[in-house]
């Protein structure tokens, strides 16, 4: 590994079938978004456009939902690991405000990801799972006659979960493209420049160079 990371001039970050897994997460999650949107009120009626209309809006949206939770939960098993929460994690957020004004002397030593990326991840396993199980009651109530406050429940847990994902996933996108440049490099071509790794992520960088 280190002899390939220094003759690249990158650092691998991730391989190719991490790359398609997320990006197929994210394709799933805008058309699920988009269609949830114009299910759950009229005003955004017009982004059944995307699914080919409000038919087929109502038709794909939980299949859809199916491929991004199956997506996600292949993702959830890879990377749970490196996503524990540790002690240097908590030592990090504590120093959160010299982290956002980049005043980084000092900072804690943090591995493959942030106490916020991490946090995200587990957010999202819940609000994941929330959505697949009051979804499902939502999908198939027609044909298993759920009683109806189950449902109603189901209506408000879906709808807050998939709130809380969409907050969760648009804090990520400013963080990947605007916050932590550099960070969408890893998502398109797999890797990270030296730089970035040390700066950002060195118990990480140590780990995978053996550059002690």
């Amino acid at each position: 590994m280190s002899h390939v990371v220094m003759q690249s001039g990158a650092v691998p970050r991730y391989n190719a079938t991490e790359r398609v897994v997320h990006w197929a997460v994210a394709i799933t999650f805008i058309l699920l978004a988009a269609s949830g949107l114009a299910l759950f009120h009229p005003a955004f009626w017009f982004l059944t456009g995307l699914l080919g209309g409000g038919t087929w809006t109502r038709i794909l949206h939980p299949f859809i939902g199916i491929v991004m939770f199956v997506a996600f939960a292949w993702m959830a098993l890879r990377y749970w690991k490196d996503n524990v929460i540790r002690s240097y994690d908590r030592e990090w957020g504590k120093r959160l405000g010299d982290v956002i004004n980049n005043r980084d002397d000092g900072l804690p030593e943090i591995d493959k990801y942030n106490l916020g990326q991490k946090q995200l991840f587990w957010a999202m396993v819940i609000t994941m799972v929330l959505l697949l199980l009051s979804g499902i009651v939502l999908w198939r109530d027609t044909v298993m006659a759920f009683p109806v406050t189950v449902v109603r429940i189901s209506a408000v847990v879906h709808a807050a979960s998939a709130f809380v994902l969409m907050v969760g996933i648009i804090v990520h996108i400013y963080s990947a493209i605007f916050w932590v440049k550099g960070s969408l490099r890893a998502m398109t071509r797999g890797d990270v420049s030296h730089g970035w790794a040390k700066h950002h992520h060195p118990l990480w960088y140590r780990r995978v160079t053996g550059n002690k």
